[in-house]
Order: C-alpha cells, then sequence, then structure tokens
C-alpha cells in the first residue's frame, strides 16, 4: 500500500490552534520555513553583499573583519570623581569607548542643589551642574582619541556645550573630536519622559546644534535617534523598529528646514536599537533596519551618497528583560542578546551587567559584562564572516516581514501628521502602552515564561550579590563643589550671558553659540534651562486612555 504523501504546507496547517508560536512581537510563526515562504525575493534587489545597497547584510564589506564593534560600557555614578576612575577602569581592560550616564536631576535639567534633586544625584548616572564637573569627568582622558558617548536629551545641548568649552580649553581641535550625542528629543516625549520644554522649541535647539555641528564639529554624531527607550517602555520589535526610524527621518526633514543640505548633514545621525531577548527577530529587525533607510534616503530623499545611504547604530542589551530574581541569569541573557546585536551587524555594543535591575553596576559586575563582549569578539568566531545567517529562510522571511510591518506603521504616521502630530495627539504613547499590557497578560497567564520571575522559581531566589549604593554623600559633595562655583564666579557675566541666551532665543536666533558663551561663565545646567522655560515655557503631555 503506498502511503499518501503530505505536501509540507498541507503539514504546517494541521497544527492545531495551541501550537501556534509567537514572536515577541506577536508575529505568528510557522514550524519551520521554505522558499516557497522568500517566492518572489531578490538577491540583488533585497539583500545584495555587504557594504552594497540596500545594506541588508552590513553596512561595510568585510565588518569585524576589518574592524571589531566598538564595546563601549554604559558608565556613571555619583560625582564626576568616581565616574572618571571607573571610564579609566573600563578603559584599562579593554573597553575601546566611553559611553556617559547622567542622573536623573541633570537629565531632567535641575542643579544638584534643586529642591527636586534632593536623593536621586548621582543615583542613576554621574551628577554634572556646570563645566567645573565636566573638567573633572574627562579630566586626563585623550578626547581627541576616543570615542565620546553622553546618554543626555533634554539638556544635551547645554552638556555638549560644555564638553566642547572642556575640549577647547584642553588644546583639543574641534574639528577631530570624535563621539555621540544621544540628543533625542521625540523618545522623550514618546517614552522616557525626561523633557525640559513643548516640542517644537525643543526641536528648535536641537537645530541649532545640528548647523553648528555640522561646520564646527564634523566628526560628531549629534543625535543617536533612540529605539532602545521605545523598546524599554514596552515596545514591541517592529514598534521599536517603525517609530525610531519614522524619528529619523522628521530629523532629516528638520536638518532641510534648517538649511542645511541632505548629504552635509545625514552621515551625522546615529541609531541606538535595543536587543531583547527574541534572538532571530532582534536580528531580522537591525537588518531591516539598514534597508528602510538606505531606500528611504534614496528613494525619498534622492541621495545617492552611500555615507547618506548608510544607517550606523549603537546597541545595548535589553534592561528589561533581566530579571531581580536569580540575577547571575542575566550574564546568560546578555550573552545572548549580545550575539543578537553583532549577528545584526552593529557598529558599537553596550552589554549589560547581571545587577542593574537592582542598581547600578558593581565594578565586577561590570567587568563580567565588557569580558562577554570580548569572548563574543575573541573565542567565537562570529567577527569572521559576516552576516552568517544570510540566506536562512527564516531569517529573510522575518526580515521581509519586519519591513512590511513597520512600512505600515509609516503610513499611519503619516496619515495623523508626523511625529510631531503624533507626539501632540498621544499616538506613540497609546500604542506602546498597549503593547506592554499585552505582554504583561502573557506573563500573568504564564503563555510566556521568564525564567526564575513566572516559571524555575526559587524559594532563595540568589539575591545575595553585591549592589553599589549610591549615599547622601555624593549629593553633599555636589551641593557643596556648587556653592563655592556660585561664590568665586563673576556672577555678572553669568546673568549677562543668561539675558543673551533669553534675548536669543524670543528672536529665533541660533542657540548653541549663545549655550557656549553661558556655560564658559560657568552657568549651571539648571540656570541655563530655567532660563530657556522662561522664553519658550514648560510641557505637560496629553493623557492616554
Amino acid at each position: 500500500m503506498v502511503q499518501e504523501q503530505i505536501k509540507p504546507e498541507e503539514k504546517q496547517q494541521q497544527l492545531s490552534a495551541n501550537q501556534i508560536k509567537y514572536s515577541l512581537s506577536n508575529i505568528p510563526l510557522k514550524t519551520y520555513y521554505t522558499p516557497d515562504d522568500l517566492k518572489g525575493w531578490d538577491y540583488k534587489k533585497d539583500l545584495s553583499d555587504p557594504g552594497v545597497f540596500p545594506y541588508t547584510r552590513g553596512i561595510h564589506p568585510d565588518m569585524y573583519r576589518g574592524k571589531v564593534w566598538t564595546m563601549r560600557q554604559f558608565a556613571g555614578f555619583g560625582g564626576p570623581e568616581e565616574t572618571n576612575a571607573r571610564f579609566k577602569y573600563l578603559l584599562a581592560q579593554g573597553q575601546t569607548g566611553l559611553s556617559t550616564a547622567f542622573d536623573l536631576p541633570t537629565l531632567m535639567g535641575y542643579d544638584s542643589d534643586h529642591p527636586r534633586a534632593h536623593g536621586e544625584v548621582g543615583v542613576c548616572g554621574v551628577a554634572v551642574d556646570s563645566l567645573e564637573d565636566i573638567e573633572i569627568l574627562y579630566n586626563e582622558l585623550p578626547l581627541d582619541v576616543i570615542s565620546t558617548s553622553m546618554t543626555i536629551n533634554g539638556p544635551a545641548s547645554i552638556i555638549f556645550a560644555m564638553f566642547l568649552a572642556n575640549a577647547e580649553n584642553r588644546g583639543f581641535d574641534l574639528k577631530k573630536l570624535n563621539g555621540t550625542l544621544q540628543n533625542d528629543i521625540f523618545k522623550e516625549y514618546i517614552a522616557q519622559k525626561t523633557y525640559l520644554l513643548p516640542p517644537r522649541p525643543a526641536l528648535k535647539l536641537i537645530q541649532d546644534m545640528m548647523v553648528y555641528t555640522t561646520n564646527n564639529v564634523p566628526r560628531w554624531n549629534f543625535i543617536s535617534v533612540s529605539g532602545y527607550h521605545i523598546r524599554e517602555a514596552g515596545a514591541t520589535a517592529v514598534q521599536e523598529l517603525a517609530f525610531t526610524l519614522a524619528d529619523g527621518f522628521a530629523y532629516v526633514d528638520a536638518g532641510l528646514e534648517a538649511g542645511l543640505k541632505l548629504d552635509d548633514f545625514v552621515p551625522r545621525l546615529s541609531f541606538f536599537f535595543n536587543s531583547h531577548i527574541d534572538f532571530f527577530e532582534e536580528i531580522a529587525k537591525y537588518r531591516a533596519a539598514r534597508r528602510i533607510w538606505a531606500k528611504r534616503m534614496r528613494d525619498h530623499y534622492g541621495s545617492t551618497n552611500e555615507r547618506t545611504l548608510k544607517l550606523r547604530f549603537h546597541t545595548q542589551t535589553a534592561g528589561c528583560s533581566l530579571t531581580a530574581q536569580q540575577p547571575e541569569n542575566n550574564i546568560i541573557r546578555t550573552a545572548i542578546e549580545a550575539l543578537a546585536g553583532v549577528l545584526g551587524g552593529t557598529q558599537s555594543l553596550h552589554t549589560n551587567s547581571m545587577d542593574e535591575v537592582l542598581g547600578l553596576p558593581t565594578q565586577k559586575a561590570a567587568h563580567i559584562a565588557l569580558r562577554t563582549q570580548q569572548i563574543l569578539a575573541y573565542e567565537t568566531g562570529v567577527a569572521d564572516v559576516v552576516d552568517p545567517l544570510a540566506g536562512s529562510y527564516y531569517v529573510e522571511w522575518l526580515t521581509n516581514e519586519m519591513e512590511k510591518q513597520a512600512n505600515e506603521y509609516f503610513k499611519k504616521i503619516e496619515e495623523i501628521g508626523g511625529v510631531m502630530a503624533g507626539i501632540e495627539k498621544g499616538f506613540f504613547m497609546k500604542e506602546i502602552a498597549d503593547a506592554a499590557y499585552h505582554f504583561q497578560q502573557k506573563l500573568d497567564s504564564k503563555e510566556r515564561i521568564f525564567v526564575g520571575l513566572n516559571g524555575f522559581t526559587e524559594e532563595s531566589p540568589g539575591q545575595n550579590i553585591e549592589i553599589l549604593k549610591i549615599g547622601l554623600e555624593y549629593e553633599q559633595r555636589q551641593t557643596e563643589r556648587l556653592k563655592k562655583l556660585r561664590a568665586r564666579r563673576d556672577n555678572k557675566k553669568v546673568e549677562e550671558s543668561l539675558e543673551k541666551l533669553k534675548t536669543g532665543a524670543r528672536a529665533g536666533e541660533n542657540t548653541f553659540p549663545l549655550l557656549l558663551d553661558a556655560v564658559k561663565t560657568y552657568a549651571t545646567v539648571g540656570e541655563i534651562a530655567h532660563a530657556l522655560k522662561e522664553v519658550w515655557g514648560a510641557y505637560r503631555e496629553p493623557a492616554v486612555f
């Protein structure tokens, strides 16, 4: 008797509903993928070689064979003295780039002696109040040799002005400085919420910096368009991809509106993505991001400049995937997420420490996180071949699916009037809130298992690890430093510089040279932020239900 042959596609259709699997972004997944899932797929059009349009396989022909990704561990705690010491320690251990975390008062534009700063000074990053703190923070570091990243948004222009003033004082050529300023204000309204001003004036500050930096600090990436915080707020991988690139397109439009030429400034836009635990989905996300960006820059904006077409990005492993329960498991999660970032073609990488869900990283935990990157780079062989997963039926299908769903979001955003309108109407916040709610439902029902959190739990979760605790002594030292600074500086010059800043802001002038003048008088972050609020007001976001 001849057994009847069942076609593969019929086998898959026979799966019962309870056997259906979904990616972390709720994309339904088949049991396996075949050439039939790539009908119409064209190697040259959709993939091509590494370093060739549309850059799906990476922006460089040899990728990590030519240069291993930049290992940029996020660091910042207490005062500038402690963070400077941590920078030097990490560099001595083989880190290849600086990445600066600022505390909450600095992120919100408050000085350390402001009542709202009490109890938060130095807790989630380094406290910076004035140019004096920046001088200590980057003391003895070769700013013209090493790449410096700063995760700051609302007061980004102020902090960057301090950085440049310090570099000038130390005799560095600004045209040789290399680094990245996050400075992505759109995602603050969408996700992280550390904003100073209403959206439109905040964008004006960014435009002013884009113009100044393009003309004076040409190697500096003046915006790192950040999907990381969008993902940490609860977005899916598809939402992170779509909202981040939509923000990027909006910054391109803003640069053009400010009078810059496309190919003069777009190459200085970089991106910052999350690497979550759904391994293949994350890899597909990065590949789709490069392809979408290249197509948009060519087909919509008309660029043929390779540097404009190539999307460059930094990756950080997912903080929201870490658990306080059984925290040693986070080492494993971080290693897997870092591998996804590398196989996805990242240009630089931060690996989270196992204790970051409990507090700021201890030196030991940061050491393990850095060694994780070095083992990936030098022991595993993953840097030897570019985009080794290319041609996988599943990976190519998933890359196409991510691109398709992102394009659907782009249409929705255009229909509501663009990114700025989406912020003002609460569109992005509602989309993310809904996604976060649905994910929590899956955790609560155990449809999604996180080891140690809602599955494979233990009575003693193994939390007996060292935790870095930030006491009030840092706040006391910062407030004392501020008191002494205000006593010895020329306060008349400070007031004059702040008045000139307010006058220029009201008149629509480029504010960045005025910010530079203000920080050089040792005006503080809080004083400058207050002056800008006097002109442009504060912001209250719309309620979302």
